[in-house]
């Protein structure tokens, strides 16, 4: 069995297999972008953890639309779209009401529409291209869909996220 065969039996197998053999349901996900790590928490335990991508202007905390900055902070993951012009996309609170009042003060636009989201749609195979570089406009890319798959099955709705700088 060669391994692209293996790879998309795995690939198959997580579409109808569920993938949380966990004691502990995923209570939180932690992102710290100097890592650019994504780590899936139940309780103080790391779940599972994955490689990731961010804006490609990713240092400091977002402020405004068009920044390409990935927020910092604690938010919500509120609700996803499997439509989505990525591999699957889940919905990050951002702008919560300090964000706005702040873009309000300063006289612009917050920004929104941040997800934590796979690969674009049609590119699964050029994952590795994707690796070590920050390219989205401000969300968190996951730079492998199987990975994506997983995150997708294990944080439910309403889970809180926290983005440290």
């Amino acid at each position: 069995m060669t391994a692209r065969s293996t790879s998309f039996i795995a690939s198959a197998l997580a579409w109808f297999l569920p993938l949380a053999p966990f004691a502990e349901s995923v209570d939180l996900v932690s992102v710290d972008k100097s890592d650019r790590a994504l780590r899936l928490m139940a309780g103080d335990q790391v779940v599972k953890e994955y490689s990731i991508s961010l804006g490609a202007n990713p240092k400091g905390h977002k402020v405004r639309q068009g920044d390409e900055r990935t927020p910092e902070g604690r938010y919500v993951l509120d609700w996803r779209n499997p439509q989505s012009h990525y591999f699957r996309s889940i919905h990050i609170s951002y702008p919560n009401n300090v964000d706005r009042s702040r873009a309000a003060e300063a006289g612009y636009s917050p920004g929104g529409d941040i997800f934590i989201h796979g690969l674009p749609n049609g590119m699964d195979s050029m994952g590795a291209s994707f690796e070590g570089r920050d390219w989205t406009d401000g969300c968190i890319a996951v730079n492998d869909n199987d990975d994506m798959w997983e995150i997708w099955t294990l944080v439910e709705n309403g889970t809180p996220i926290e983005i440290q700088p």
